[in-house]
């Protein structure tokens, strides 16, 4: 790689409508933050698009000066791929422009928007696609590695709602992608990472959604687990599409619902939505109650916009976070134990255990219809190590490393690419299966010199 020379530098903000910061400006060391505090890359140089031309001119300017390149949507990616070491930033958080078809129920989405951007203007609509659970993810780097959250066992994967994708590749080109045109590139992008090119715009199927749906939290003391979370699992391969119930396990935060004497303490707590007729969504939700003996709950019929951003206060930016991640077709009894041995001695009071619910929806699209492929997953399990200091570094990572060894015998083949940190480059081709060939013969057509590999990097040679 070269250096990247103040001349350069000058030369490309001559070239983009952006604004370009070069390493030493001032509000360079704000642009060059992400979401996750572990990961600290000095870029050379951060374009900060505007435009699709913008990201074309930055792609092609980056090649030109043999530079490494980094995308950087909502920049809340775990592995930290939005930062590279000297090379060359292309932000598009500038692009947050949305496109609501109310009427066709389609959205037209600019890849720097985050899911907050995004429902706001559909739920205006009264209309929503499936996301994540945390508003300030980036639509763009959530889709890519499929996407899921609280309205998948009704409508799918993020990647089952994505029409089409204009897409910048690696030599500069512009591409639009959709079942009909490019509709191998389609296939990759759906699940594949930012391997295959920059999305400038995405469009994204509409479904009728609240605006106010039934939804909260249960929260139940640790002594507990073991029977909330055998009744959790077996409930769950059984309960409707229109509901959706998710487990956490971590230490109590201060919740106004909550007893003084359960704050700070472990707790197991069942989160849910349905997002049909609260009145039906009440009766099926009650048998929940009888898990156990609550510490308390907050369940009622709330805008969906604010339920989305319910758990925005403990996800936010600037803490170290290292994750590990395991999917499940089935939550058996060893499972079960090994994420109760492990809540019992979280190493930070913001450490948690969760367990996202699948199935449904998810599971009826064939394995090879896109890259994304882990249609048997019916449970996403993220043993998420969050603190604050350095110091603690090692004590953290090591306890989500040894959860993620001792419940590795209950998974079921794949994992959630999202979900990889920065170094399970060797877990790639595991979270792909069998499409992952049919994913290396793509990146070779598509960005033979792996040009885009800051990333989950799917390599062209193999």
């Amino acid at each position: 790689m070269s250096p990247l020379r103040e001349s350069a530098v000058e030369g490309l903000r001559g070239r983009l409508r952006g604004e370009v910061v070069a390493l030493g400006d001032p509000g360079y060391e704000e642009a060059r933050e992400i979401w996750n505090a572990m990961i600290d890359r000095r870029p050379g140089a951060i374009a900060r698009c505007v435009s699709a031309e913008d990201v074309v001119e930055s792609v092609q300017f980056a090649r030109e000066h043999d530079l490494q390149v980094a995308i950087r949507g909502g920049g809340h990616n775990i592995a930290g791929n939005a930062l590279c070491d000297g090379g060359l930033m292309i932000d598009l958080s500038p692009m947050k422009g949305v496109e609501v078809d109310a009427r066709a129920r389609r959205a037209t989405v600019e890849p720097g928007c985050t899911l907050g951007d995004f429902d706001a203007a559909a739920q205006a609509h009264g209309l929503a696609t499936p996301l994540g659970i945390n508003s300030t993810t980036g639509v763009a780097g959530l889709t890519l590695g499929g996407g899921f959250g609280w309205l998948s066992r009704k409508y799918g994967m993020t990647v089952d709602n994505l029409l089409s994708a204009d897409v910048v590749t690696a030599d500069g080109q512009r591409m639009h992608a959709s079942e009909r045109e490019n509709p191998d590139l389609f296939w990759a992008l759906r699940g594949g990472g930012g391997n295959f090119g920059v999305v400038t715009r995405f469009q994204f199927q509409l479904h009728l959604v609240g605006p106010e749906v039934l939804s909260g939290l249960i929260v139940f003391p640790f002594e507990q687990g073991k029977a909330v979370l055998t009744q959790f699992a077996r409930f769950t391969e059984a309960m409707p599409d229109d509901l959706n119930v998710w487990m956490v396990t971590r230490k109590a935060p201060p919740l106004p619902f909550l007893p003084a004497e359960a704050h700070g303490r472990e707790v197991v707590a069942l989160a849910l939505c349905y997002v049909g007729d609260p009145v039906k969504g009440e009766k099926v939700v009650q048998s929940l109650r009888g898990f156990g003996r609550a510490y308390g709950e907050h369940i009622e019929v709330q805008p969906y916009v604010a339920w989305q951003q319910a758990f925005d206060p403990l996800l936010g930016k600037g803490a170290r976070n290292y994750w590990k991640s395991h999917n499940f077709s089935r939550l058996n009894d060893g499972a079960l134990d090994s994420i109760l041995e492990y809540a019992g001695k979280l190493p930070s009071p913001q450490c948690e255990i969760f367990i996202g619910t699948l199935g449904g929806q998810t599971g009826r699209v064939a394995r090879d219809a896109m890259a994304y492929s882990s249609r048997d997953a019916n449970y996403v399990m993220n043993v998420h190590g969050r603190w604050e200091s350095p110091a603690e570094d090692k004590r953290c990572v090591a306890w989500a490393r040894e959860v993620f060894a001792k419940s590795q015998p209950f998974a079921s083949p794949g994992t959630y690419v999202n979900f990889l940190t920065q170094d399970e480059a060797d877990r790639v081709a595991f979270a792909y299966g069998e499409n992952y060939r049919r994913l290396v013969e793509l990146k070779r057509k598509y960005d033979p010199t792996n040009f885009f590999r800051v990333n989950q990097n799917i390599l062209p040679g193999q």
